[in-house]
This record gives structure tokens, C-alpha cells and sequence, in this order.
């Protein structure tokens, strides 16, 4: 079944209205609970309630209190329930109380005829009490205010005999003092609609947020060259539209780097042969020279030397990112071995001040020919740039955080500015200070260390370090062998 696109904003504002709609329904259906009648409609159980325990309380009080301290009586419960309390006889003339007189809307609905119970308790059955008749919530405009008429009978020994009177209870609020409805309750409905406001909404904001991740996540992949990255959505909004838009962004850079990569594959190996042929007559050419004319055939023959140094090295970047025909062979290699293995390549006088700090049965998982072509880049490097100005520091250890291996190569040199660390791995860029120009680097070597980790599924990263000099720090997954020992 397809369903229709719809925008985002469409999706947030329909989300919207239906959490503004049932949280309406609900309150309604509070409100109702509370306001259960209107002002003509008898009251409903609870409020009718809440009105014979009032009624009760004053006719009690009154019967047990003496005429003269009526007006006392009513200030109390006037006081306590933040209205006004007032005794209007039958005829509507006014008795008692903090009311002087009645809107003619008021008197219009004093239910003269309505015959008054006697007193009984609250907590009788429904039967024994009043059914609610004697009873009336007005609206008047003029003034605006809330008027409860209950009528009630009075007991007092000291009148002589039973009074009928009409209790009246003035406010500007329809809970009338809470007699009608109950404020408590509406800081908690407050509270719950937020609680239930926020968990309506956090399916879309996880949703959301889960997109917006994949996006991110799948942007930095393709920042580090990774262009195989790709956001996993079925989104059918703007956000969708983005990570397909994005997907497709990966697949073009994913073909013109392999083609690049190719391309420059291709040309170092065409250039090999004729390279080849140039530095055997370059050779000759210097062996025939006379002395006037030696030192211009070594100068061509050096800059031969360092061309073919640059297509030995084109050609490695080729095979280690994935542009030759062997594929990579990840398997189980003792770290020892490997260092050991580039350390004979590129150090194998004990010239160099080397430290090693490297368990004897720490593995990874890796191709071991790749592994070593990284670590030999990293050793060259090191001994190039900073052999002479201290110790060459090579330590590998577990990773805390995955429990993979982290192998760290750090050198005394100059280092590299801070803002030019992000870009030495990339391909042909040399850092702008001597470090790079007096040795004639062709901008490869990082590049090819990256290229070989990223091909083991590892990543690498560089740093400064506090005492002088950069380490660079190869992260690789653990072999089971590791783990088990």
C-alpha cells in the first residue's frame, strides 16, 4: 500500500492539531465531570454532593448558634469558601448576610414552592436526602456573577418554630467556591497533558532524531573517504528526499575515486616501462660522460630516480585502495611480527633510537602485507622527519572502549599545525613548512597508510604530541586469538 508524501511540515502541523484535538476531548470530558450541569439542568451526583454537605454544615451551625450570631456564621463560610453567603426568606426579602439584594434574574428563579427536607445526614443513602430539587446555579450578567440558591429549613429552639429559608452563595466564578467543581485537580490535569504531550510527540522527535543520525552518520563516513556509506530510511519527506539525494552524492564520489584511483593505477604502470628504459640510459650516459658534463647526467639521473620513486609509490596507493586485482585478506596477525617486519625494511641498522612497548601475543585482524606497507610509511616518516631529534616510540595495546587494538607510532619531530592535521592523509597534500619541502615527499605516504587501514576495516588518526612531535594511532578489530588470550 503507498501511502501519500507528505512534507514535513505538513507531518509536524498534523501531529499537531491531533495532540491539540484529543487533549481537547479530554478536557471536555473533565470539564463535564466537573461542570456537570448548565444553568438550567439539575446538578449531578457529585455536585449535588458537595452542596447537601454544605447545606448540612450551615443549617447545623445555625441551629446550634444563636439568631443574634447568625451574621458571625455566615462571615466564616464566607470566608472559607471565598464567596459571599447570604439567608433570603421565601419572598426573596433578605434575612442575613454579605448579599443586600437579588438581580431579578435570581428572583425569578426562587423555587417558592419547592418543599425542603429536614435535616439529615450527609452520609445518608441517596433516598433519605434531598434529590436535588430546592436547588439552582444562575448566570447573571449584570452583575456578572455566579448565584447558588438552596433552600433549606431551620431548626433553632430559640425561634419558636422551623424557618424556611433560601441559602444564597454569590461568586465570580462558576466553581462557586468549589461547591460546583474542584480547582485541585487542575494542576495535575496541567502536569498530566504535559507528560502526556511530550509522549505523544516523541515517537515523531525519535524518528526524527534517528534520521537526522543516520544522515550525520553517513556524511561523516563519506568525509573519511568511506563511499560506501549509506543512510538506511524509507522516509517519504524532505528528510527522505535528502538521505536518497545523499546516497546518490556516495555512488557518484564512490565511482570517480575508483576511477581516479584507476586512472592513476594505470598511468604509474604504463610509465614503468619507459621510466625503466630512461634510467638504464641515463646510467650509461653517466658512465660516458666526460667530467665536464658528469654532473649534469647525475642531476638527470637523481630526478629519475625520484620520478620513479613517485610511480612506486602511485602504484602502492593504487593497490591498497582496492585498485589492484587482489582482493584484501584479512586474517589473524601478531602484531611483533608486523613491526618487526617493517622495522627490518626501513631500519635494519641499529642507527635509529627505537623503543618498542608491544605485547608478545597481541593480535589483530588484518591483511598482513597491507598492515606492514602501513607500518612501513609510518616508520619512514618518522625516521625522515625527526630520527635525530629523539626516540621513535612504537606501542600497540587493547582499546578500552571496543576492545579492539591500537597501534601508535610517535616520532620527536616538529609536529604538524593543528589545522593541517585533518588533511595529511589526503592524497598528494603536503603541509606547507619544511618538514614536507626539504625532504622532496610526494604527498603519498599517509595517504597510503590510510588507504591500507581503511582496506582492514581500521581507522587511523594523528595528534601532536604535548612534548613535541606526532603520533599517529592505527585502530584495527581484535582476532579471537587475542581475545583469547
Amino acid at each position: 500500500m503507498m501511502f501519500p508524501r507528505l512534507p514535513l511540515s505538513a507531518k509536524i502541523l498534523l501531529w499537531f492539531f491531533l495532540n491539540l484535538a484529543v487533549l481537547t476531548a479530554v478536557f471536555l470530558l473533565l470539564f463535564k465531570a466537573q461542570f456537570p450541569v448548565n444553568l438550567e439542568r439539575p446538578f449531578a451526583s457529585h455536585s449535588r454532593h458537595r452542596v447537601e454537605t454544605i447545606r448540612h454544615l450551615l443549617v447545623d451551625e445555625l441551629n446550634n448558634t444563636s439568631p443574634d450570631d447568625w451574621e458571625s456564621v455566615l462571615e466564616h463560610f464566607s470566608e472559607a469558601y471565598r464567596a459571599r453567603f447570604a439567608l433570603f426568606d421565601e419572598k426573596g426579602q433578605r434575612l442575613i448576610g454579605a448579599v443586600d439584594a437579588l438581580p431579578e434574574e435570581v428572583r425569578a428563579q426562587l423555587p417558592s414552592h419547592t418543599p425542603v427536607p429536614r435535616q439529615s445526614s450527609p452520609a445518608a443513602p441517596a433516598a433519605q436526602q434531598n434529590n436535588g430539587a430546592g436547588h439552582a446555579l444562575i448566570h447573571t450578567t449584570n452583575p456578572d456573577d455566579y448565584w447558588l440558591l438552596i433552600s433549606a429549613r431551620v431548626d433553632n429552639p430559640q425561634l419558636g418554630g422551623p424557618l424556611l429559608v433560601r441559602l444564597v452563595i454569590e461568586s465570580s466564578t462558576p466553581s462557586v467556591g468549589g461547591l460546583i467543581a474542584d480547582p485541585a485537580p487542575w494542576p495535575w490535569l496541567a502536569v498530566g497533558a504535559v507528560i502526556f504531550s511530550v509522549l505523544f510527540w516523541l515517537p515523531l522527535l525519535r524518528g526524527l532524531t534517528r534520521s537526522i543520525q543516520q544522515v550525520t552518520h553517513a556524511t561523516r563516513e563519506i568525509a573519511e573517504g568511506r563511499f560506501d556509506a549509506r543512510v538506511k530510511t524509507q522516509r517519504r519527506d524532505e528528510l527522505g528526499a535528502l538521505a536518497a539525494a545523499i546516497n546518490r552524492m556516495a555512488e557518484r564520489l564512490d565511482g570517480l575515486m575508483k576511477g581516479q584511483r584507476r586512472f592513476l593505477g594505470d598511468v604509474a604502470h604504463e610509465l614503468c616501462s619507459p621510466l625503466a628504459r630512461l634510467q638504464i640510459a641515463l646510467g650509461i650516459i653517466e658512465q660516458r660522460a666526460d667530467d665536464g658534463h658528469k654532473a649534469y647526467a647525475k642531476a638527470a639521473s637523481e630526478k629519475a630516480d625520484q620520478i620513479a620513486r613517485l610511480v612506486d609509490e602511485l602504484l602502492a596507493f593504487s593497490r591498497a585502495s582496492h585498485g589492484g586485482t587482489v582482493a584484501v585478506r584479512c586474517e589473524t596477525v601478531l602484531v611483533r611480527d608486523a613491526v618487526a617486519e617493517a622495522i627490518q625494511r626501513e631500519a635494519p641498522d641499529e642507527s635509529v633510537d627505537l623503543q618498542l612497548d608491544i605485547p608478545p601475543q597481541l593480535t589483530v585482524r588484518a591483511d598482513p602485507e597491507l598492515l606492514v606497507r602501513a607500518l612501513d610509511n609510518l616508520l619512514r616518516n618518522a625516521i625522515r622527519y625527526s630520527a635525530s631529534a629523539g626516540p621513535i616510540i612504537i606501542r600497540a595495546s587493547h582499546a578500552v572502549a571496543d576492545g579492539g587494538v591500537t597501534i601508535t607510532v610517535a616520532d620527536s619531530g616538529p609536529g604538524v599545525p593543528e589545522a593541517e592535521l585533518s588533511k595529511i592523509f589526503d592524497a598528494f597534500y603536503r603541509v606547507d613548512v619544511a618538514r614536507a619541502r626539504e625532504t622532496g615527499g610526494t604527498g603519498l605516504g599517509l595517504a597510503i597508510v590510510k588507504a591500507c587501514i581503511d582496506s582492514c576495516s581500521g581507522t587511523v588518526s594523528a595528534r601532536n604530541r604535548k612534548a613535541g612531535g606526532l603520533e599517529v594511532q592505527i585502530h584495527l578489530p581484535n582476532s579471537p586469538a587475542s581475545v583469547a588470550k
